[in-house]
């Protein structure tokens, strides 16, 4: 049996994650934190922002030290209102890999390309 290659898989959490969507764009990481430590221990909670203007995207993602605090975490959550806003909470599910970030970039050109020869 080839047991190495499971540890070779990049970005795989061990424990579940939490997707919080519709989130309030003034909830701070602490807040996040705040709210679902009423559930057990949070070992990360990140709020990812937009690349190109640097604000929040409106959903965050929250990682705890157990899997059954994180259940009982989004069966309460799921459509409570929170800092104004309908949330919605969900185990969070891996991107597929044609959604990824980076790539594209396709007929944009480079420096001074018109599209057309070089020379």
């Amino acid at each position: 049996m080839n047991q190495g290659f499971t540890d070779q898989i990049p970005s795989v959490p061990l424990g579940m994650t939490i997707y919080i969507g519709n989130l309030s764009f003034q909830a701070e990481q602490e807040d996040l934190v705040d709210l679902f430590s009423q559930y057990g221990e949070v070992k990360k909670a990140s709020l990812p922002l937009d690349r190109e203007t640097g604000r929040k995207r409106g959903f965050a993602f929250v990682e705890m030290s157990q899997d059954a605090d994180e259940q009982k975490a989004i069966d309460d959550l799921q459509d409570v209102e929170w800092m104004g806003r309908m949330i919605r909470v969900n185990k969070a599910t891996p991107r597929e890999g044609s959604r990824g970030g980076g790539g594209g970039g396709g007929g944009r050109g480079g420096y001074g390309d018109s599209g057309g020869n070089r020379w």
